[in-house]
C-alpha cells in the first residue's frame, strides 16, 4: 500500500518542478527582469517556496483531519 503512494509523492514533486522551472524561465525572459535586483528576486523565490510548503501542510492536515 505505501508503493502507490511513494510513487504519487513522486510524480507530484517531479510536475511542480517542471512546472516552476518553467514559470521561472519564462520570467527570466522578459526584458523587465534585468531591472529586479538579484535580492528581491531571491526574496521572491523564497516567499514562494515558504507559501508553498505552507500550503501543502495545510493541505496534509486537512487530509489527516478527514481520514481519522
Amino acid at each position: 500500500m505505501e508503493q502507490p503512494r511513494r510513487k504519487t509523492a513522486v510524480a507530484m514533486i517531479v510536475i511542480s518542478i517542471v512546472v516552476g522551472i518553467t514559470s521561472l524561465t519564462t520570467v527570466i525572459s522578459r526584458p523587465r527582469f534585468s531591472g529586479y535586483a538579484a535580492v528581491d528576486v531571491i526574496e521572491l523565490v523564497a516567499s514562494g517556496m515558504c507559501f508553498g510548503v505552507a500550503l501543502v501542510a495545510i493541505v496534509r492536515s486537512v487530509r489527516g483531519m478527514g481520514s481519522a
